[in-house]
């Protein structure tokens, strides 16, 4: 990467408005600063500045990925339709995977991640214990067609990832694999200057057995995180359990009550004069099964909760849950609106916090009806439980007497401890220690390169442009001309050179345009230190020079290459 460069001839062109489409900070900037161009819709140029930002992201990721023992390979985009359908993911992983014949009708895809190439890679060299563990990494484009590409690079069809993976003989040496992983990503994204959080995931379509995602916190953020006040859990909303205290109202006979036109949980609870939470939200599902089978299925909690539809699914061990149309409610004897969980033809599933409640107010299954006095272990005793509740702010910690709070937060990363999920049908064997044939067991870590150009704008930020940390800005420093006079032009050819000498990447910017063009942009582009060269301050033989967004000082020329290098120093 070239240490140096003069804006006349620098390809970034900039906009003066926020383009009308770009709805969160991060894509205005990045347009409007002339990093990226759309292509089409969830694919984009990097122009020169923002493929610098990406490098300098790629490099930190190489670093530590080698320092953790990760070897580096790069395989194809385009993989064979064989090895999905081998893997069992050909008819699972959805219309996000492009599908797509050659000439010669052979079906392929444009890879979304890599399990099955690796995998086929692995078992066609791995033949003993002896060269386990193992683990390999590439930095590489993936494709997904997203259904609603949105938010410029931060859910784009097209993106830059970081994939590793591991394999090993048995879980305990997988274990400790997770744990090296989980500990390099914490190191990367301290280097890349983020205020991020670790929690605890679900696997999604990848799979496995457990899985931790990184968070950037970003108000922007589309996922939701829930984490403890005086303990480290933290969880994804979509997994994080909470605590709530028991609450029951006084036993009763169940009997029913007339509610004309009452369905949703706030009105009943208004129109009856009881707090919401002795609400019993009852919500029809359909269930899809991994068989290809479907069935229908109740599911309760509590009137001020949420039902979390992915916790739903794992308790059925379904491969998806929908909400039911009208006719599937009234065959499983409910009616929209009144449902309740009392006499229903189809499998009950209530919250843990419902458990043993009585005094509750729920749906009749008939128009304009509820009951109340209801017992959920009297009236519906056939019901399962499990944790299906949103957590909320306030909820208390599972582990500690701590209380919950949410946070929105960037997802930039994310390890799995796989297990055999892919490597038994995939025939990853090797021999072991003991002669016999055993499966590999696996683990997986991704990084999104490109979309951590847009999260470090999320969070990195201000009214007047991108604020870049220093590890990853595209210059360190721009030196900015004022005027064109024979003094100005030869301290900064200067200072240009003497700056490139010792390691600085430097932006000079000599164009022939007003100081004020030339701070907006900048301060737009985001670079860390500002040099500025002006015949008033050459009277005296100084410069000005500063951090982005503060006051520059005062500093005499010869004095210049050895205070940036202090700056730069104290912002690594």
């Amino acid at each position: 990467m070239m240490s140096r460069m003069r804006y006349s001839r620098l390809f970034a062109p900039t906009l003066r408005d926020d383009p009308a489409d770009a709805d969160i900070v991060s894509h205005r900037l990045l347009l409007r600063a002339g990093y990226v161009r759309r292509v089409t819709s969830g694919v984009y140029d990097f122009l020169p500045l923002g493929l610098r930002v990406l490098r300098r992201i790629e490099a930190i990721v190489r670093e530590e990925m080698d320092r953790a023992g990760a070897q580096e390979l790069l395989m194809p985009m385009v993989q064979p339709a064989e090895l999905w359908q081998q893997s069992g993911r050909w008819d699972k992983y959805g219309p996000e995977l492009l599908r797509f014949a050659d000439r010669h009708q052979h079906s392929s895809c444009l890879g979304p991640t890599h399990e099955e190439v690796i995998c086929d890679l692995v078992a066609r060299e791995l033949r003993s214990y002896k060269q386990l563990p193992m683990t390999l990494y590439q930095i590489q484009a993936k494709f997904r067609d997203e259904i609603r590409p949105r938010f410029g690079l931060m859910r784009g069809r097209e993106f830059v990832m970081k994939d590793a993976y591991s394999f090993h003989a048995d879980d305990e040496c997988l274990a400790r694999e997770y744990r090296n992983m989980f500990e390099a990503y914490g190191r990367i994204f301290t280097r890349l200057g983020l205020t991020f959080r670790a929690v605890e995931a679900d696997t999604g379509s990848i799979g496995g057995r457990d899985s931790h995602e990184f968070h950037v916190l970003a108000e922007s953020g589309e996922d939701v995180i829930a984490h403890c006040s005086a303990c480290d859990y933290a969880a994804n909303v979509e997994k994080a359990v909470g605590v709530r205290d028991c609450l029951s109202g006084e036993a009763d006979e169940l009997s029913e009550v007339n509610t004309p036109n009452v369905t949703a949980a706030d009105e009943v609870a208004s129109f009856l004069g009881v707090a919401p939470s002795l609400l019993v939200k009852t919500l029809m599902y359909r269930v899809l099964c991994d068989d290809g089978r479907s069935e229908i299925v109740a599911a309760c909690v509590r009137g001020d909760d949420q039902l979390q539809e992915i916790k739903l699914a794992h308790a059925l061990d379904a491969a998806s849950v929908e909400l039911a149309g009208d006719q599937e409610i009234n065959a499983v004897g409910a009616v929209s609106g009144f449902v309740g969980p009392v006499g229903l033809q189809c499998p009950v599933w209530v919250d843990r916090s419902l458990q043993g409640a009585c005094g509750l107010v729920a749906g009749a299954n008939r128009p304009d009806t509820h009951v109340v006095g209801l017992d959920m272990d009297r009236d519906v005793p056939d019901a399962r439980v499990a944790d299906l509740r949103e957590v909320k702010n306030g909820d208390r910690c599972p582990h500690c007497e701590g209380v919950l709070a949410l946070s929105r937060g960037i997802e930039v990363g994310h390890v799995f401890a796989l297990g055999t999920c892919y490597t038994e049908p995939m025939d990853v064997l090797f021999q072991a220690s003991d002669g016999r044939r055993a499966i590999a067991t696996m683990g997986c870590y991704g990084i999104g390169v490109s979309r951590l150009v847009a999260a470090i704008v999320e969070q990195c930020h201000d009214d007047n442009g991108i604020a870049w940390p220093i590890p990853v800005a595209p210059f360190q420093l721009v030196l900015i001309s004022m005027g064109q006079s024979d003094a100005v032009h030869e301290v900064s050819q200067q200072l240009y050179r003497a700056l490139t000498d010792a390691g600085v990447d430097v932006l000079w910017d000599e164009r022939k345009e007003r100081p004020g063009v030339k701070f907006r942009d900048a301060e737009l582009m985001g670079f860390p230190i500002q040099l500025v060269v002006g015949d008033r301050s050459l009277a005296r033989g100084e410069v000005e020079i500063g951090l982005r967004g503060q006051t520059r000082e005062s500093c005499a020329v010869e004095g210049v290459t050895e205070r940036v290098l202090q700056l730069l120093g104290a912002g690594n």
